[in-house]
């Protein structure tokens, strides 16, 4: 059990790093120079629960900090789901 709390800790970590890094780029990058469309493809596909916020209410800024939380629980619910998957087929094959 302590092994799963973990790796979804880990993956929860991972989501907080990443919507982090996602912040700090476009915090930084210059506003006189277009973003790709790429760019925003890759951010949309790794912070989810950000992109649908987006959608519903493009014109309501959301914070850093509740980005970064906000993506750091949808990591945590990721990585619960992938472990509920991965002790099942664990326990078929052992069976």
């Amino acid at each position: 059990m302590r092994n799963v709390l973990v790796r979804i800790s880990v993956w929860a970590s991972a989501g907080f790093l990443v919507s982090l890094g996602w912040g700090l780029y476009f915090a930084k990058a210059s506003k006189n120079v277009p973003i790709e469309a790429a760019v925003y493809a890759l951010a949309k596909l790794s912070q989810p629960l950000i992109a649908a916020y987006f959608y519903v209410k493009p014109n309501l800024p959301i914070g850093l900090t509740w980005a970064a939380v906000a993506n750091a629980v949808f990591y945590a619910l990721l990585g619960l789901i992938v472990e509920m998957v991965r002790r099942h087929y664990r326990s078929l094959e052992a069976a």
